[in-house]
């Protein structure tokens, strides 16, 4: 096999203990290196070969998370039509990587002591402008920041992936709910 041909076989293999190890860790946070090898079928020894420790997994866990959100708010087209529907697209393209997303929201690890990785301050700021694109067109309620809009938004996403994977939601709902609570809030309207 060519130099060439081992590389990416190494990257294909890489990426599904990566994607083996989002699936488990969504669902049980705490599993140990062991079981992340054992689920992706490989050994312990081939795990810290592409991932040194649990450290070094979760950073790769953290550089995945944000290449799949900066492709979902691709997807959403953010700049088209009303604000609320592009929130509604934004949740609906970002719902698969939910479960990693709140793996990685609970991994206060990332956030301590080093730098936070640049990726999660683009995201922030291009939702950020979502939700002040909405307050300047007069769709959203302007005594919200933009900036706490956008971490309820987080909030909910994680509390919706979590409720879904222990079942107390159905996943077909998981968009509706997160869109209806964070847009229209808890109180009830009157009926005109």
């Amino acid at each position: 096999m060519s130099h060439m041909g081992y590389r990416c076989l190494m990257a294909v293999d890489r990426d599904h203990v990566l994607r083996t190890a989002a699936a488990l860790l969504t669902r049980k946070s705490t599993a140990t290196m062991d079981e992340v090898a054992r689920a992706a079928g490989i050994s312990r020894a081939t795990l810290h070969r592409h991932f040194a420790g649990r450290d070094a997994l979760v950073r790769a866990l953290e550089a995945l998370g944000i290449a799949e959100c900066e492709a979902a708010l691709d997807a959403a087209r953010l700049h088209e039509g009303p604000a609320r529907d592009a929130v509604h697209r934004l949740i609906r393209r970002i719902e698969p990587a939910a479960g990693l997303l709140a793996f990685l929201y609970t991994e206060n690890q990332l956030f301590e002591g080093e730098e936070q990785n640049a990726g999660w301050a683009r995201i922030d700021e291009r939702i950020e402008a979502l939700f002040r694109r909405g307050q300047q067109s007069g769709e959203f309620r302007i005594d919200l920041t933009p900036a706490w809009l956008t971490e309820a938004l987080y909030g909910l996403m994680a509390s919706g992936a979590w409720a879904v994977s222990e079942g107390r939601v159905a996943a077909k709902d998981f968009t509706h709910m997160i869109v209806e609570l964070l847009l229209g809030g808890a109180l009830r309207r009157e009926e005109p």
